[in-house]
C-alpha cells in the first residue's frame, strides 16, 4: 500500500466510527522517544522516518508536522503524496491543535489510540478543542486495523545492571522511592518510562534500538513491586535476583486489570508526561490520581559517584575511539571511495572494540557538505555522498557502555575551509565555550541556559534551531529529561546532572556547523547571595583548529580551548600507539 492508499483505508474506517479527524503521534504506551517498530505507526502512513512527527487526516486533508531537524528530511520523503508538510514552530505555521480547530466543525469527533497518547497531551488537545465543543474518542486502534503486517511487541530478554556500574543496589533506590511516597502519603506508583523503570530495577534490555530498556510497566505500593512483563523476556537469573528484593512478576497485558483492582481510597501517582491517556483512564475510579514528575525520573537524572565516575571513564574510551576514527578519516578521505556511510560504520567498527561497549547511543549522523545542513540526517548507502578533500563533515555519534552513555559532534574540515566556514565554526565553538564556562545561581533553568549559549549566534542574525543540550541517561536513553537546555527548558539545572551543550548553525544547501561535548553539572561557590552552579567537561576530543578564526576568540576563549586541549591530550596520549599520539599532540597543539 502507498501512503495515500492507507490514508484512504483509514479514512474509511474513520467514516464508520463517525470520526471526522484522526491523529497519528510518534509514540508507544510508554511515550518513549524512540520507540520499537510496532509502534511506528507515523513512519508506516507516511513513509517520513524520522523521530518526530505527527500525522493528522481528516476527510479531504492530510498533514504531517515535524520540527526543523526533519523539515527538509520532511519534503523529501513526503514528495509525490497528497500529505502536507507543516514546519512546525516556524512563524505563521499552526500547531495541528490549532489546525484541528479551524478545519473541523463544532461538534465533531476527532480520534486517537488512547494506548500512544499521553495524559498530558490529551490534556491539551481537550483545551485546544473546547471552544468548538469537539468530542475526542481514544478507544480505537484505528492503524492497527490497517497495518496488516504489522510487527510483534519486542521480546529481548532483560539483563540485570551490576551494581559496580549502577552504584546503588535495586532494594536501595525502592526504599528512597517508598519514603518519597510516604512523605506524599501515597501509596501506589505507576512506572509507565521504560527508562525509568529500567533505573528503578537495575536492568537493560534491547527492545528499543540503541536504548537499552525493556517494554515493561512497574508499579510500586508500600510493600510490593510489580513488574509488568512478557515472560518470556526474563532468564532465570533475572527472575531471581528481582524475587529477591520483593519484585513480583506479572503479564505485561495485565496493567490495566490490576490497576482497576486498586484499593478505594488510595493515592495514585502518575507522570502524566508519561502515562498513556488508556493506562490512566483503567485506575479504579474511586482512587485519588495525582499527577507529577515520576519519582523516578527526578531520581535518576542526578547521578550517584559511582556512575559520574562511569561516564568518565566511559568518554575516555570513546576519545581513544573517536581519536582513532579521525586519524583514519584524514588518511582516508584522499582515496574518493568512502561515503557518509563507510565513514559512519568504521566509527561504529572502532568503537565496538572498546571495553564494555554495548551498541550505540542513537545512529550516527554523518552530514557531508549541504547534508550537513539537515537536521537528524541519516546517510543511506544508496543516496550517501561520496566523501572528498573539500567542505566540511559533521559527525553526531554515541555509544552505550555498561558505566555510562556517550554523545559527541564535531564538524571537521576534509579540505581548506573558507572564511564564511571558519567563522561560523567559531561562533558555534564561542557558544560552547560560553556555556561551558558558565556559572549559575541554584534554581537557574535550561531555558535561561539556553539563551546565554545563543548570544554569539544571535549576534550574527543566526539561530540554532534546536535546543542547545539535553539531559543524558546512565547506560540509558542518550535523551534524559526533563532537564534540558531549549526555550522549553523549565527545569532546574542541579549538580549530579549529565548534560550535553550542542550549539548548532545550518546553511540550507551549503553545510552545516555542530560542535557538542557532555558535562557533568557541579557545585561551585556558595557566596552571600547563595550556591552557584557550573560544569565538568567530560567529553575528550580534539576541536578542529583548521576551522578556527582565532581573531574572533577572547583571550578566555582561546585559553578555555588550549587547556581542553591539553588535557585532551594528557589524558588520552597513555591509551594511544605512538603514531597515534604524534597526531593528537598535533591536533590539540597550543593555539596563539
Amino acid at each position: 500500500m502507498t501512503s495515500d492508499e492507507k490514508i484512504a483505508a483509514l479514512r474509511a474506517l474513520m467514516s464508520s466510527h463517525a470520526i471526522d479527524a484522526w491523529i497519528v503521534p510518534s509514540a508507544d504506551p510508554h511515550q518513549s522517544e524512540y520507540v520499537a517498530e510496532r509502534w511506528q505507526a507515523r513512519a508506516w502512513m507516511t513513509g517520513f522516518s524520522g523521530s518526530a512527527g505527527t500525522l493528522v487526516v481528516t476527510n479531504d486533508r492530510a498533514g504531517l508536522w515535524t520540527d526543523s531537524r526533519y523539515h527538509l528530511r520532511a519534503e523529501q520523503d513526503l514528495a509525490g503524496t497528497s500529505i502536507e508538510l507543516f514546519k512546525d514552530r516556524l512563524p505563521g505555521v499552526p500547531s495541528y491543535t490549532e489546525w484541528l480547530a479551524g478545519q473541523l466543525p463544532s461538534g465533531a469527533t476527532v480520534g486517537f489510540d488512547g494506548n500512544v497518547f499521553s495524559v498530558s497531551d490529551v490534556a491539551k488537545l481537550s483545551q485546544a478543542l473546547a471552544d468548538k465543543k469537539i468530542a475526542l474518542n481514544f478507544e480505537h486502534d484505528l492503524i492497527g486495523q490497517i497495518w496488516a503486517d504489522r510487527p510483534d511487541r519486542p521480546a529481548g530478554p532483560l539483563f540485570l545492571h551490576d551494581i559496580r556500574f549502577s552504584g546503588e543496589s535495586r532494594a536501595g533506590k525502592l526504599a528512597r522511592i517508598r519514603d518519597k511516597m510516604l512523605q506524599q502519603d501515597a501509596q501506589v506508583l505507576v512506572l509507565a518510562a521504560l527508562d525509568d523503570i529500567a533505573w528503578t530495577l537495575n536492568i537493560r534490555g534491547s527492545d528499543v534500538t540503541c536504548n537499552p530498556v525493556a517494554v515493561s510497566y512497574a508499579v510500586i505500593t508500600d510493600s510490593v513491586a510489580r513488574l509488568f512483563v512478557d515472560a518470556g523476556k526474563v532468564p532465570a537469573d533475572v527472575s531471581t535476583a528481582l524475587t529477591a528484593d520483593g519484585v513480583t512478576l506479572a503479564p505485561y497485558e495485565a496493567i490495566e486489570d490490576y490497576l482497576q483492582e486498586l484499593p478505594a481510597g488510595a493515592t495514585v501517582l502518575i507522570d502524566p508526561d508519561k502515562t498513556s491517556y488508556r493506562l490512566a483512564q483503567s485506575i479504579a475510579p474511586d482512587c485519588e490520581v495525582k499527577q507529577q514528575t515520576s519519582l523516578a525520573r527526578a531520581m535518576k537524572v542526578v547521578k550517584n559517584a559511582t556512575e559520574l565516575d562511569g561516564i568518565r571513564q566511559a568518554h575516555v574510551r570513546d576519545g581513544i575511539a573517536m581519536v582513532k576514527w579521525l586519524r583514519w578519516l584524514e588518511t582516508e578521505v584522499a582515496s574518493g571511495v568512502h561515503t557518509e556511510v563507510t565513514a559512519a560504520a568504521k566509527l561504529e567498527q572502532i568503537r565496538s572494540e572498546a571495553e564494555h561497549y554495548q551498541g550505540l547511543s542513537f545512529s550516527i549522523i554523518a552530514g557531508y557538505a549541504a547534508n550537513g545542513a539537515i537536521g537528524h540526517y541519516k546517510p543511506e548507502a544508496a543516496t550517501a555522498a561520496t566523501l572528498h578533500p573539500q567542505s566540511v563533515l559533521v559527525v553526531d555519534s554515541g555509544s552505550q557502555y555498561l558505566d555510562g552513555t556517550t554523545d559527541v559532534t564535531r564538524t571537521v574540515s576534509l579540505g581548506s575551509p573558507t572564511a564564511e566556514q571558519r567563522r561560523a565554526f567559531t561562533r558555534v565553538l564561542q557558544s560552547l565555550i560560553g556555556l561551558a564556562t558558565a556559572q549559575f545561581p541554584q534554581g537557574t533553568t535550561g531555558v535561561q541556559l539556553d539563551a546565554l549559549a545563543r548570544a554569539p549566534l544571535w549576534a550574527e542574525g543566526w539561530e540554532c534551531r534546536h535546543g542547545i543540550g539535553h539531559g543524558v541517561g546512565h547506560f540509558l536513553n542518550v535523551h534524559e529529561g526533563p532537564p534540558r537546555f531549549s526555550p522549553t527548558g523549565t527545569a532546574p539545572i542541579e549538580p549530579g546532572m549529565v548534560m550535553s551543550i550542542e550549539p548548532g548553525v545550518y546553511f540550507e544547501g551549503r553545510f552545516g556547523i555542530r560542535i557538542e561535548n557532555m558535562v557533568i553539572v557541579a557545585a561551585r561557590d556558595a557566596t552571600e547571595f547563595g550556591n552557584f552552579h557550573g560544569f565538568e567537561t567530560v567529553t575528550l576530543c580534539p576541536i578542529d583548529l583548521s576551522l578556527v578564526d582565532f581573531s574572533l576568540l577572547s583571550r578566555d576563549e582561546l585559553a578555555w580551548l588550549n587547556s581542553y586541549h591539553q588535557c585532551v591530550f594528557d589524558t588520552l596520549a597513555p591509551h594511544l600507539a605512538p603514531e597515534e599520539r604524534e597526531w593528537l599532540r598535533h591536533k590539540t597543539r597550543r593555539a596563539a
